[in-house]
């Protein structure tokens, strides 16, 4: 029986949750999704900005492709835990055609969804005392599966001025002798900015001469404007060797969030222990979606450019609207299907959001969760009306703010 004291003690959190889970942050963008889902519910006309993900339906011959597969016995039993041999050999094609390093299906690991890409390719390489380089604003996630993996993040900070990238100089200056990887994102999650191929190399041949290793998260890879076909990888610059490792998925660019499959690719040794480490998490990714995974990565791209063309209209109007707004600056992002503008007249970004969630019912997420105050992630992936809308209901909120 516990005594008195211990039953006390038993209650706490600290006690009942472990340090290392209870360090962990909720995701903010998932936080104000719900937010929003709820206050719509309860009546409200809320309209949220806050969503990573398309507003489009999965192409139908992506869902065609689930619906044969569910159809199939052969997908109702295990696979094998680093995925179907057709998916990774289509994410090795993909991976060659869009990042630029010749890579082969055992250089791929089929995991559910980008999230854990990111943590196992962090497990993988990093020991308990190694640093990670973050460059900010950053997405949510990085910093926390840096903890997960016992690594401790290091924030490099950037802002408008510099178009929201990292310079080698910044880079160079927060790196210490603990300093084991860098992730590197492009297009951006929370900005859309996209680095040039110059800018590219320079932090590659920078990773390079240090020894470390590069996680480069592409996940919106395609989803890019002003010309630009895709952005440059960093994996392909020669001099980072084998030191590099790539998450991706079929999420964004196809319009998947709901399906969970992604994807790490690297070198062999590095996949291999990846793929022991997810044996024990959850084996093999649901073999219905590996199919319409594959289906997306082997089938037509209409849709897709149809999408991204949308995007690119959406996003164009999002800018120009936000800058005529009273005490708002906004960056023209190259990327992704976000904006990112400063928000002026407020004591902190999660006070800007929070005004505008009570006065003019639209959802956005405060630059705090991205590592960055005075700015807030608005989302574009959304109906055109509904855009237009909350454009609408932020300039007349934000007309009457002193500045």
């Amino acid at each position: 029986m516990l005594s008195k004291k211990a039953s006390k003690r038993s209650k706490t959190v600290s006690d009942r949750i472990s340090g290392r889970v209870s360090a962990i942050a909720e995701s903010s963008t998932m936080a104000i999704t719900e937010r929003a889902r709820q206050l719509k519910a309860a009546g409200r006309p809320t309209i949220s900005l806050g969503a990573g993900e398309p507003d489009f339906a999965t192409p139908g011959h992506i869902v065609e492709a689930a619906r044969q597969a569910a159809l199939d016995p052969a997908n109702h039993h295990y696979t094998p835990n680093s995925g179907l041999p057709a998916l990774r050999e289509a994410v090795a094609h993909y991976t060659t055609e869009f990042s630029g390093p010749a890579v082969s299906a055992n250089q791929t690991l089929i995991t559910n969804g980008g999230k854990q890409a990111v943590y196992l390719g962090l497990a993988a390489i990093l020991d308990a005392g190694d640093e990670v380089l973050i460059p900010a604003p950053y997405w949510v996630t990085y910093p926390e599966a840096s903890r997960l993996a016992g690594a401790s993040p290091v924030v490099v900070d950037t802002n408008s001025q510099t178009g929201f990238k990292v310079t080698v100089d910044q880079l160079d200056k927060a790196t210490t002798d603990r300093t084991k990887a860098l992730i590197f994102v492009s297009p951006s999650n929370p900005t859309g900015a996209v680095y040039t191929a110059a800018e590219v190399e320079a932090v590659g041949r920078w990773a390079a001469e240090r020894r470390i290793w590069v996680i480069t998260d592409e996940i919106y890879q395609r989803l890019i404007y002003n010309g630009l076909v895709s952005a440059p990888s960093i994996a392909a610059v020669p001099e980072l060797g084998d030191r590099w490792l790539i998450v991706n998925g079929v999420a964004k660019t196809f319009a998947m969030t709901g399906w969970r499959v992604g994807w790490l690719v690297g070198p062999a040794d590095v996949i291999k222990a990846a793929s022991n480490y997810q044996s024990h998490l959850t084996s093999n990714v649901n073999n219905i979606a590996q199919q319409a995974a594959v289906a997306a990565l082997n089938g037509p791209r209409e849709p897709i450019e149809d999408m991204r063309l949308s995007f690119d209209k959406r996003r164009q109007a999002m800018v120009g609207w936000l800058n005529e707004m009273n005490g708002v600056e906004c960056l023209e992002p190259e990327g992704a299907f976000y904006t990112f503008p400063a928000i002026g007249g407020f004591d902190s970004s999660m006070a800007a959001a929070s005004y505008l969630l009570e006065e003019a019912d639209v959802a956005v997420v405060p630059g705090e969760a991205f590592g960055l105050d005075g700015y807030a992630r608005l989302s574009y992936a959304l109906a055109d009306d509904d855009l237009e809308i909350a454009m609408e209901r932020m300039s007349k909120a934000l007309a009457t703010r002193p500045i």
